[in-house]
């Protein structure tokens, strides 16, 4: 009886260190997982933000269409001002504008064009994969798209309209595979706060300069 319960006592330890220990490393190994992902999303979420700026300043507006937004920057020319000679300090004292100097031969511009796609992310960009979110293919449905929407908002006393966009990532898309108590512990405490829980860009209720909400 007493080597029974001797064996009792060491087994009951040997638990209860592996559940402080469990305790103690479940949330460190989570949040390095988390930050080791979030990485990747939160250049994929520049590189949305990126082209949908860019978007906006040819079209006059964003989309909420990543097809729209994927054609776009495989098909559309970005021009690129060749520039040859600047105006001197005299020139501009005497108000010589660039387009006086270039028709005098002073200084050269020239203006080329090259795909969207190279302007923005270089030769080799992978542009099909822009609309998923990294590390979401573990999701109970299968790999997931960013949430995109648009939208305008009025601002100031002007009511001036103002178009918006906002790109997310919910936490339950990517770290779904990870310990469930630790992504329902990090859900509710963004939502306590007010927060978005996940990351993101932008907000189509407010304009906010297309801020991300890890910046």
């Amino acid at each position: 009886m007493n080597n029974a319960f001797k064996a009792l006592l060491a087994v009951a330890a040997i638990v209860l260190a592996w559940l402080c220990y469990n305790s103690i490393t479940t949330p460190i190994k989570f949040s390095e997982e988390k930050e080791r992902r979030e990485k990747a999303i939160i250049q994929r979420l520049s590189d949305i933000r990126k082209a949908e700026v860019e978007y906006r300043n040819l079209k006059g507006d964003y989309t909420d269409s990543f097809d729209t937004l994927m054609n776009f920057i495989k098909n559309e020319k970005s021009a690129i001002i060749l520039k040859e000679g600047e105006l001197t300090d005299k020139q501009l004292e005497e108000g010589m504008t660039e387009k006086e100097a270039v028709k005098l031969g002073l200084i050269k511009r020239d203006t080329t064009y090259v795909s969207m796609q190279v302007a923005l992310f270089g030769e080799n960009y992978n542009v099909d994969s822009l609309c998923y979110i990294p590390y979401s293919e573990t999701y109970p449905d299968g790999i997931q798209m960013f949430d995109l929407e648009k939208g305008e908002v009025t601002t100031g006393s002007a009511g001036i309209k103002v178009k918006v966009m906002e790109a997310r990532a919910p936490y339950v898309k990517y770290l779904s595979d990870l310990n469930r108590q630790e992504l329902t512990n990090l859900v509710v405490t963004q939502e306590k706060m007010e927060r978005f829980p996940g990351l993101k860009f932008g907000d189509v209720n407010e304009s906010n300069n297309n801020a991300g909400n890890w910046e």
